[in-house]
């Protein structure tokens, strides 16, 4: 999922239980994207997404990874705390596909989409990553929770969209670990749409405005699994 990009590295939990069952759900394909320390997205070539005449970015997957939920409904994977951009509070996205099939070049096929949503961070440990390189070099206007309209809704009804954390030494250069359980609707099937195609050959863009970006780039209809490596770590 890193990619070689450089930044705080993250080392993500994520479980998913069933909302109408209360019970883990296992093998649900947990897709995780999140811009770069600059703030920058793979596979989008945007105004607002870096230089938008580097039209190689439509093949590069960084910071992107497809992993299945195991027995407790728990996914992992390792990348780096995101960036933030213009209008933009520091967020995660999340897509959780099943019944699909995965196929012999470790990418994910066909399949629903049970759910689409996004993962928040705690105001200081944003603003103490923000303070790091290479995430002191990104000159965008910064956007506070308090101020991004979709934090706003998620974070209405009670629910909580900001992922629990652990500084794993005593600064964040050290790394942090987060951590965050979610409800889904098991028996929805969302639409969702990817912002490019990426093929044996060339990238096909079906928008150019980054905040229709709400999918994945996908190779030949497929999307990219990502290595699983296990994290022990506990959960307090």
């Amino acid at each position: 999922m890193r990619d070689l990009q450089t930044g705080v590295m993250m080392y993500i939990d994520v479980q998913v239980i069933d909302v109408n069952t209360c019970e883990p759900v296992k093998d649900m394909y947990v897709d995780l994207w999140h811009a770069n320390a600059t703030g920058v997205y793979s596979g989008v070539v945007a105004s607002t997404n870096g230089n938008s005449k580097d039209t190689s970015n439509l093949d590069n997957t960084f910071l992107r990874g497809v992993t299945p939920t195991d027995k407790d409904g728990v996914a992992q994977m390792i990348s780096i705390f995101p960036g933030h951009y213009a209008g933009r509070t520091t967020h995660m996205h999340f897509i959780g596909n099943y019944g699909g099939t995965v196929l012999s070049n470790k990418t994910y096929s066909g399949g629903s989409v049970a759910h689409v949503g996004q993962f928040f961070f705690d105001q200081d440990l944003i603003a103490s990553v923000e303070a790091v390189t290479p995430y002191s070099t990104n000159k965008q206007t910064v956007t506070l929770n308090k101020n991004d309209n979709i934090f706003k809704q998620a974070s209405a009804s009670g629910y909580d969209p900001v992922m629990n954390y652990t500084l794993l030494g005593d600064t964040v250069d050290d790394g942090v670990f987060v951590w965050i359980s979610v409800a889904v609707d098991m028996t929805a099937n969302r639409d969702v749409n990817a912002v490019s195609t990426l093929t044996a050959k060339t990238s096909t863009v079906t928008t150019t405005d980054i905040n229709d970006a709400l999918s994945i780039s996908k190779v030949g209809g497929t999307v990219l699994l990502a290595t699983f490596v296990p994290i022990i770590l506990a959960i307090f």
